[in-house]
């Protein structure tokens, strides 16, 4: 008996962007190192790549992510 039973059927109105193929689909159909999502509704799946790269963006840039340079900061004080 296996510890997790793997889904293979998606829930209707789960929504996924496929990294492999670009396209969104509803449920899961490809594996989940290929998809970013689950998404509420297929406009949020159809922007997943622009909504991951404004969140690279904010993280990139976010001064708390930066150990560096609050060190520096720090030492200068």
């Amino acid at each position: 008996m296996a510890l997790f039973k793997k889904r293979t059927v998606g829930k209707p109105g789960e929504w996924y962007y496929c990294l492999e193929h670009k396209k969104v689909e509803e449920g899961p159909e490809c594996p989940a190192k290929d998809r970013f999502g689950p998404y509420a509704t297929r406009e949020e799946a159809e922007h997943a790549m622009e909504t991951a790269r404004e969140r690279n963006l904010q993280w990139e840039t976010d001064p708390r992510w930066h150990d560096a340079v609050g060190r520096r900061e720090r030492e200068e004080d």
